[in-house]
């Protein structure tokens, strides 16, 4: 497959409610997109990089800039034989997984339209409807955190996450069990404690939690398997695992016994997929982790989901809890169930309202294989 162009834009979208973590609180988003034109073809990636460096090394500008400066223009030089060969494209590239996914989720996606098959089952997959749970931000108040965890319930969601830090925790954690004691239930500190929190952390043990996700340093495995020996909760490990070679790290050091695949945070399927394999084969579940995406990068969310070891529900929620008007359509819904029908069109399964996207639009550049022969 030769790579005939590749556009980049920026759109602005607000949320439809702040989502607040322990990094801060976020009230709209600037989103990076990718567009590939192929043998007649369009395939889309988003880049889930956020405005800051806050989750990541990574930002929506440096993103940007790598993919204008260097994998883009490796990309349209290439022949592509095969999506799953987009790694070693751009392996003299150090860094840089969520422009690289960027890119390698939307050749997956041109390569499933060409062959006249589901993204889901291009890699894999074997579901045709998948769990879905829902990530709650830290609320204003404790009444709001308790309306709004009502309100996902009652939507059907099959598991409630809610984020944690110091200060927002175990008393906010205490007010939820006591009101629902039967719901399945996690937190996500993402990284927000420390060793000295040893003590204050194995006192999450009496809330029956079914993970408590990245509670020490971003890039940690030795101290999450020092914590995972003195809690009976389990560990998950989000942030520091970046790559097969570190999902078995942390499962040989047994630093966590859940891990959540983020595709963007891995640099694209093709690498999911062996983190995804690494899990199974050491019976370690996986789940799908959300990073605010518009219904692009929800997509490509739903179909990594669809592969058997993703056994737990994941942040793959409706398009309504964030966006007012999403950019696909049709827009992804919950079923009462708390799930979501696996698409089995070609490709992502969801078009891509051009008309909107351009109206969001605030800054685009092509990258044309053309340019670079001449």
């Amino acid at each position: 497959m030769k790579i005939e162009a590749i556009q980049l834009r920026e759109i602005h979208l607000p949320l439809v409610h702040p989502f607040e973590t322990s990094f801060g609180r976020t009230t709209s988003r600037r989103i990076l997109l990718v567009e590939l034109k192929a043998e007649g073809l369009t395939g889309w990636g988003e880049c889930v990089a956020g405005e800051h460096p806050y989750f990541s090394e990574e930002t929506i500008d440096t993103a940007w800039q790598m993919i204008t400066a260097e994998l883009g223009p490796t990309l349209a030089a290439a022949d592509v034989e095969h999506a799953g060969k987009c790694p070693e494209i751009f392996r003299q590239v150090r860094g840089h997984r969520m422009a690289k996914a960027a890119l390698e989720n939307a050749v997956w996606d041109l390569e499933a339209q060409a062959k006249n098959v589901a993204l889901a089952d291009l890699l894999g997959g074997t579901r045709d409807v998948i769990p879905c749970g829902v990530s709650i931000g830290i609320q204003p108040s404790m009444e709001e955190q308790l309306e709004k965890i009502e309100e996902e319930i009652a939507a059907g969601y099959q598991r409630i996450k809610l984020k944690c830090k110091p200060g927002w925790d175990v008393q906010m954690l205490e007010q939820v069990r006591k009101r629902w004691p039967d719901v399945v239930l996690s937190c996500d500190a993402n990284s927000a404690y420390r060793i000295k929190d040893f003590d204050h952390l194995s006192a999450f043990d009496q809330f029956n939690l079914l993970m408590i996700e990245q509670p020490l340093w971003y890039d940690d495995f030795y101290f999450h398997s020092m914590l995972q020996k003195r809690l009976d909760t389990a560990i998950c490990l989000d942030e520091s695992i970046r790559n097969r070679r570190d999902a078995l790290a942390a499962i040989d050091m047994e630093s966590c016994r859940i891990i959540n695949i983020k595709v963007g945070r891995v640099g694209g399927f093709s690498e999911a997929i062996h983190v995804h394999n690494a899990a199974a084969e050491r019976g370690i579940p996986v789940w799908c982790g959300g990073m605010l995406e518009t219904g692009i990068g929800r997509s490509h969310n739903i179909a990594l989901s669809s592969l058997p070891n993703f056994s737990l529900p994941g942040d793959v929620s409706a398009s309504r809890r964030y966006w007012h008007e999403d950019i696909i359509e049709p827009a992804v819904e919950v079923s009462a169930a708390g799930e979501i029908i696996v698409p089995t069109a070609p490709g992502r399964g969801y078009e891509v309202k051009a008309d909107l996207v351009e109206k969001l639009t605030v800054r685009q550049e092509t990258i044309r294989a053309m340019e670079l022969v001449s």
